[in-house]
């Protein structure tokens, strides 16, 4: 089963590709939570390079409130993680599969929740 849901950028920069993404997120009802630059962080706590790579932790509040109210631990899952990452000809955009990252809880009626983000999330690629 395939964990992430991809779009790869072609002849866009790092930047432009952040700012795509932020804008679909935005329009598809997700805000962004956190972020990390793990390109920095790399470089600043164990002095390595790497090609550019960033971390968005989107969150649709409405579905994360039905979701914990269905699963209270869910929050160790959450939020959804959108990363970006250089690759040779852009920029790749990959969004977790929240189908695939739940399907180790045993809760039945979660699945379904779990579907909607994912469609929702697979809109926001689609749309960068």
């Amino acid at each position: 089963m395939a964990y992430t849901i991809n779009r790869v950028l072609a002849g866009v920069s790092m930047d432009d590709a952040d700012t795509r993404t932020r804008a679909a997120l935005t329009n598809g009802g997700f805000g962004v939570l956190t972020e990390i630059d793990v390109q920095a962080t790399m470089k600043k706590k164990i002095d390595k390079d790497m090609d550019g790579y960033r971390i968005l932790g989107a969150c649709n509040p409405n579905m994360a409130w039905e979701a914990i109210g269905m699963e209270p631990r869910l929050g160790v899952m959450l939020p959804c993680n959108v990363i970006l990452r250089e690759v040779d000809n852009g920029v790749e955009v990959s969004a977790v599969d929240p189908v695939a990252s739940m399907s180790a809880i045993e809760n039945d009626a979660l699945p379904a929740v779990a579907s909607k983000v994912r469609d929702m999330l697979a809109k926001v690629v689609d749309a960068i």
